[in-house]
């Protein structure tokens, strides 16, 4: 049974919901997904791989290495596992260098995709202004620089609002400059899950095309565009309305079940229709609502101000530890602002 994931409404830029979406409308595990899941320290980690094109269709997603890191703590500023999840996030990412054979002396690029002015957006400028750069000390004095460190530069390109060019354009300009041997690229993402935003950060080979999350399908950041291995890391800050209400449709139904004995007969008389239908029908009518009102809005949390801060550090903080051996999880803080 092959399945297009158009037929769905739901947008989201995470791998695991679109794993989650098709094995729902497949009736089981989808063939083609390779999935590794383990926990810990309330750190879930997802390392998901898309290994053809029959399972590439299903999801909806490009064949790659998709790792996920999923930790409902964050939203808790609380410090010590802030540490935890960049050293866990760290590990991850030298993990995935590894696999797909990036090695340690490569020149790397840092993009930081997303608005500035706009705090939902404002990941990857934040981890930028975090990263350690060392590229001018590679081309001024070579000789000093120590062992254990990468040649790293990073940019924020902006956005085509304010610059009036896109971020690929100004990436392809620097990319035939500089030279490096790979991209990493930062963004903001969106979900369909209430529960990820704020808590979870993605990484995948396959790079970036902005927007995409919501509705803004745009030239990407991509090897097939740049020539040059492209990382994606993302984190999900923002969900549409539609997919909250959507999503309390589920939660009613699972309340009532939980508070009665007697299985689904006061859903039923609760809720009526809704609950028989499927969930991108379900999706489609509440959108078909909200839309004509001008009120099917993108959303972000009261407390994204505090929790931008502390996900960008806490990427910026692992991808120091990943890419430069004289950084450990016992200094790092040294070397991030």
């Amino acid at each position: 049974m092959n399945l297009d994931l158009r037929e769905y409404s739901v947008r989201t830029d995470l791998a695991v919901e679109s794993k989650e979406i098709a094995e729902t409308a497949h009736g089981g595990p989808v063939p083609g997904l390779n999935e590794q899941v383990e926990e810990q320290d309330g750190i879930k980690i997802t390392r998901l791989d898309v290994t053809n094109e029959a399972a590439s269709r299903q999801i909806g997603r490009v064949q790659g290495h998709y790792v996920t890191l999923e930790v409902p703590g964050l939203r808790n500023q609380d410090t010590e596992l802030q540490e935890k999840v960049a050293a866990a996030f760290a590990k991850e990412f030298t993990a995935f260098l590894n696999k797909i054979g990036v090695g340690p002396g490569a020149k790397t690029l840092i993009v930081g995709l997303g608005n500035w002015n706009v705090t939902p957006d404002a990941l990857g400028p934040l981890v930028v202004e975090n990263v350690m750069v060392t590229r001018h000390y590679f081309e001024l004095t070579p000789d000093q620089v120590a062992p254990g460190y990468r040649e790293v530069s990073a940019i924020a390109p902006g956005v085509l609002g304010i610059t009036g060019i896109e971020s690929s354009e100004v990436v392809q300009g620097i990319v035939e400059r500089t030279r490096p041997d790979l991209i990493i690229a930062i963004d903001a993402l969106a979900s369909r899950s209430l529960e990820r935003v704020n808590t979870t950060i993605q990484v995948a080979d396959i790079g970036i095309h902005p927007g995409s999350g919501i509705g803004n399908k745009r030239r990407g950041l991509t090897k097939e565009i740049l020539g040059v291995p492209c990382i994606a890391i993302g984190v999900p800050t923002v969900c549409y309305a539609s997919t909250i209400v959507n999503n309390v449709f589920d939660l009613m139904k699972s309340h009532f079940n939980d508070e009665s004995d007697d299985g689904n007969a006061p859903t039923k008389q609760i809720m009526g229709m809704l609950n028989d239908l499927s969930e991108s029908e379900r999706l489609g009518l509440v959108k078909e609502v909200l839309e004509p009102l001008g009120h099917d809005l993108i959303v972000t949390p009261k407390e994204i101000d505090e929790f931008i801060e502390d996900v960008a550090n806490v990427i910026a903080s692992g991808l120091n530890i990943s890419l430069h051996e004289a950084v450990t999880p016992d200094n790092v803080a040294s070397y991030t602002h």
